[in-house]
């Protein structure tokens, strides 16, 4: 049975630089409230790569109670107790580099395509953010040959709307693994939706695995990754409701 439906944030509960669905989001909180009530209904949990702050706001428009991750599995946030914890990989070595990182984003990659801008209050990677997808494609190509030639123990993802710089051993399969153990539940009977190839790591580990009909390609041939019909919002509560009717029978 599945017990923890774990969402991305970006192009799943909702989509960037778009006013929420309100009204879906209104129901997806209402199942999640249901699910402490209801054993058929897992609980709702995050795993995105926007910094604390944000995770958390999103969590508390869903009444979100278990354990959420940021930065991509940089970071959690537990509103059991309102704490934040971080990876053992962070050590003060690794945020020297990643504070060397950001100072040269800033310099070469912000300062240089006007419209983009830092992801603030980050601590263990450096995210770019910017509104036109082509814009990002010619920012991830530049920082993409910069991280594999200099800083081979990090990696580099991007959706439409970013780029993120994570440590290796701090991705969303990462994330999904200390989620895990965080709600002692097997990964076996997690659940998780995403839409972009940060995602991936999770999407490979999780019992089972979701993208909305706006996901990329490549998640859409993953084996064992359900495509739902409904795009970003609307796409999460679709997974949610089958994974409710299968944990019935």
């Amino acid at each position: 049975m599945t017990s923890l439906f774990v969402l991305d944030i970006d192009g799943c509960i909702t989509m960037p630089f778009q006013t929420p669905d309100w009204q879906a989001l209104t129901r997806l909180r209402e199942l999640n409230d249901l699910s402490r009530l209801r054993p058929e209904i897992p609980a709702l949990s995050i795993c995105s790569g926007r910094p604390q702050p944000y995770v958390e706001a999103v969590g508390q428009w869903l009444g979100m109670y278990k354990p959420l991750i940021f930065e991509s599995g940089g970071g959690m946030f537990d509103p059991r107790d309102v704490s934040l914890h971080w990876p053992e990989s962070l050590t003060p070595e690794r945020e020297q580099i990643i504070q060397e990182i950001r100072e040269w984003v800033a310099a070469d990659i912000i300062a240089t395509h006007e419209g983009a801008v830092s992801e603030f209050t980050k601590r263990t990677d450096v995210g770019i953010i910017h509104p036109h997808e082509s814009a990002i494609i010619k920012m991830y190509e530049k920082v993409c040959a910069r991280i594999a030639a200099d800083y081979p123990d990090f990696e580099v993802h991007r959706t439409e709307i970013s780029i993120n710089i994570i440590m290796k051993g701090a991705n969303k399969g990462s994330g999904l693994r200390w989620l895990s153990q965080l709600c002692d539940v097997p990964l076996s009977d997690i659940a998780y939706i995403g839409d972009s190839s940060g995602d991936i790591p999770a999407l490979e580990i999780a019992g089972t695995g979701f993208t909305p009909a706006n996901g990329i390609g490549t998640l859409k041939k993953m084996a064992g990754v359900h495509t739902t019909k409904g795009k970003a919002t609307e796409g999460v509560i679709e997974a949610y409701h089958h994974i409710i009717e299968r944990n019935k029978s």
